[in-house]
């Protein structure tokens, strides 16, 4: 969808092949405009390393608590939409942590919403700020993503072979929990732990965002076409009980009804399209 601000501009950037267990993309975000821009980001369930560069951004939690970025800061997992606005001249670079990899790098994993981390307090030296110091100097943002990929690889510990069941399970007729509890012949309580401790999140939480992200996509893909939506379809589409279940997944991820989200939806980020 293209953004009603010239100014704004933004694009994803993949990640090689030999990462895609470990980041699922960058995302860079600038503003030209002469005008502070804000927007709302969705959950992702992601750790987020962001990089600021220029004019300080900032972010608001549903709770109303500002951060500002002075040149780096952790974010996640992040399970509830928020907004962040980008003053003139701002430039953001996020990495976005997948599955279990916030895990592999820093040994412990922020269980807290929204809770913003210093990563060189995570590993206890100033490697971060020698590194922002470095990506600031560049200019091409492809260049930058690459610079953070060789900086990492040395931090980054072998996966747990539990963690790599979880995040590899496809079977969605099976319980993950159970299926990979069963695997390893231990309890499913043992195997609900493993879950939280390596990736931030219970199964049972991920699979209720999974649903409202479900209910997003359809949702822009009726957009998209000129169809007009029908709640009824939505809800048993996306396998919801009734429509106020529907309203208050919206309202507990995004702080918005339903329809709320079609009307601001060009300001809304989608972190993983």
């Amino acid at each position: 969808m293209e953004d009603n601000n010239p100014g704004y501009n933004h694009f994803r950037i993949a990640v090689p092949e030999a990462f895609e267990e470990v980041f699922s993309h960058f995302y860079f975000a600038e503003n030209k405009s002469a005008e502070t821009i804000t927007k709302t980001l969705l959950p992702s369930y992601q750790t987020v390393l962001i990089f600021s560069f220029g004019a300080k951004p900032s972010f608001c939690s549903k709770q109303e608590t500002i951060i500002e970025v002075d040149k780096y800061l952790m974010l996640g997992p992040i399970k509830q939409g928020f907004l962040y606005s980008l003053p003139p001249n701002a430039e953001v670079l996020s990495v976005n942590f997948k599955d279990d990899a916030f895990y592999r790098f820093f040994g412990n994993v922020c269980t807290a919403e929204h809770v913003p981390m210093n990563p060189d307090e995570l590993l206890e030296e100033d490697c971060f700020a020698v590194l922002w110091h470095e990506l600031n100097q560049m200019t091409d943002n492809n260049l930058r993503a690459n610079h953070i990929l060789k900086f990492c690889e040395p931090y980054l510990q072998h996966r747990n072979k539990i963690a790599g069941q979880l995040a590899n399970f496809k079977e969605q007729t099976l319980n993950p929990i159970k299926s990979v509890a069963s695997q390893n012949s231990q309890t499913e309580r043992n195997m609900q732990l493993n879950h939280k401790k390596h990736f931030g999140y219970s199964a049972k939480e991920v699979s209720r965002y999974e649903r409202f992200l479900k209910t997003i996509d359809l949702i822009q893909k009726l957009v998209t076409a000129n169809s007009k939506i029908d709640w009824f379809d939505v809800v048993t589409e996306c396998g919801y009980y009734d429509q106020s279940q529907l309203i208050h997944d919206f309202k507990h991820y995004i702080n918005l009804t339903p329809t709320q989200y079609l009307k601001f939806q060009q300001d809304i980020c989608n972190p993983v399209t």
